[in-house]
């Protein structure tokens, strides 16, 4: 997994939760199914793995850097080109 690869997001990973906030579940449930470019490989303090960074604001009407998730390679399919 690498930036500039297309994906889909097959998956939501079972700790993503909607709160008072942020929509995060809801924006994962509307970018199900959907296939992006991966906008980075990115490592985070506490998270013994690297996380792909999506920008998905075009899914909710927006600019798509204006929305982004990072989500672990299990829940995504590399698309064939």
């Amino acid at each position: 997994m690498k930036a500039g690869e297309t994906v889909k997001l097959i998956g939501i990973p079972a700790n993503v939760r909607d709160d008072d906030e942020f929509q995060t579940r809801t924006l994962f449930e509307k970018c199900l199914g959907q296939s992006f470019v991966i906008a980075a490989v990115e490592s985070f303090e506490r998270v013994p793995f690297p996380l792909a960074r999506i920008d998905v604001g075009h899914v909710i009407g927006k600019e798509p850097w204006e929305h982004t998730i990072w989500v672990e390679r299990e829940y995504l399919e590399l698309e064939d080109r």
